[in-house]
């Protein structure tokens, strides 16, 4: 995310500039833009001069992913990026756009397991971004989630905006 936030607020698109503009590690940093490219949100541009300088650019996806990019990066804290960087936050946070049941966000969510689920949940709630409430009424009594605060911000922007989000 914030090597794409980066690209859309105008960082140039050299491996160098984007490194420090994220202050990734080297390898965190390369394993994100392969992935990137992999996706299709990034293409390799073989640069220009001498010797040539490669440079990467956002495909036409990848432009619109770069704008939400920006706007998650923009209502979250500094202090929230290391859970913004978690594989589930995301993708559960775009599950959440409407009350959902622990079952129902794992339906939305084929390939997370419930461990992960529920780790995930837990570590929002604890940031205040995930509320959990208790429908006593249902038997036997079941959890009702429902994104606030920050997570409810990213919810209704990745929500409304994306769909390539979910694994």
């Amino acid at each position: 995310m914030p090597i794409l936030s980066n690209l859309h607020d105008g960082v140039p698109g050299r491996q160098a500039r984007l490194l420090a503009a994220t202050g990734a590690s080297r390898t965190a940093f390369a394993q994100s833009m392969e992935h990137l490219i992999t996706i299709g949100l990034l293409e390799r541009n073989p640069g220009h001069g001498h010797p040539l300088r490669p440079e990467f650019r956002l495909t036409q996806l990848g432009v619109e992913a770069a704008a939400i990019a920006n706007k998650v990066q923009s209502v979250s804290g500094d202090e929230d990026q290391d859970l913004l960087r978690r594989s589930w936050t995301l993708p559960i946070l775009t599950s959440l756009n409407t009350q959902s049941h622990f079952n129902d966000i794992k339906r939305n969510l084929l390939t997370i397991t419930d461990r992960a689920l529920s780790h995930s949940l837990k570590s929002m709630e604890e940031r205040n971004w995930v509320e959990r409430n208790v429908d006593d009424a249902a038997r036997p009594p079941r959890s009702i989630y429902c994104a606030i605060n920050t997570g409810g911000m990213i919810s209704k922007i990745t929500g409304s905006e994306i769909s390539f989000v979910r694994h």
